[in-house]
């Protein structure tokens, strides 16, 4: 199959909750390299490191981009980057606010964009859980994790259907502690 983004159609014996596979675009490499190349550029120390990096950063770009790996499942996007020090991270649909669709004039030079990932609980301080940046169709790739998202989220008894009573032994238990504590009241002599 050619699509950058995988359909359910599962090969032997990968993962059998896997919805959608990201690819992410080769052009990724570049940017990483520029950009680097730029930073490098502007640092004294960096300076010096800028040979060493031209001539091993291709090799170490090439296997960096073949180490990242960005799936989405019934339950949680898992995600995975880095060869000397690997990133694994795995976050609950059901923990997930929003994904942000970001492109900049590098970026967008490039033909690439990023995706951010905001969850519930995250601190003030970052922008986001989890930045995803050079993924294929990423458009499509957000849209389909926001439905799956809400297909999770939807299918979890919610708080109002607790609270309207619609819950018999919820109400059964609720009485029961009810009692109990009327009973302790009226021991205790209050």
């Amino acid at each position: 199959m050619n699509n950058p983004i995988e359909s359910e159609a599962n090969p032997a014996g990968l993962n059998h909750n896997r919805i959608l596979k990201a690819e992410f675009d080769p052009r990724l490499k570049n940017y990483i390299l520029i950009i680097t190349t730029c930073t490098l550029i502007l640092t004294v120390i960096g300076i010096v490191l800028i040979p060493f990096w031209l001539i091993f950063g291709r090799r170490y770009l090439n296997r960096y981009f073949d180490a990242l790996h960005c799936e989405l499942t019934k339950r949680s996007l898992q995600f995975k980057k880095g060869i000397f020090f690997t990133t694994e991270r795995t976050i609950p649909l059901d923990k997930i606010q929003d994904l942000t669709f970001k492109e900049g004039p590098v970026l967008r030079y490039f033909g690439l964009s990023t995706l951010k990932v905001e969850t519930a609980g995250q601190s003030a301080q970052s922008n986001s859980d989890l930045s995803l940046t050079g993924i294929v169709q990423a458009n499509e790739f957000r849209t389909r994790v926001l439905q799956e998202r809400d297909r999770v989220t939807e299918n979890r008894p919610g708080e109002s259907e607790t609270e309207s009573g619609s819950n018999p032994e919820m109400i059964l238990l609720l009485r029961e502690i009810r009692d109990k504590l009327h009973s302790i009241d009226t021991r205790l002599g209050r």
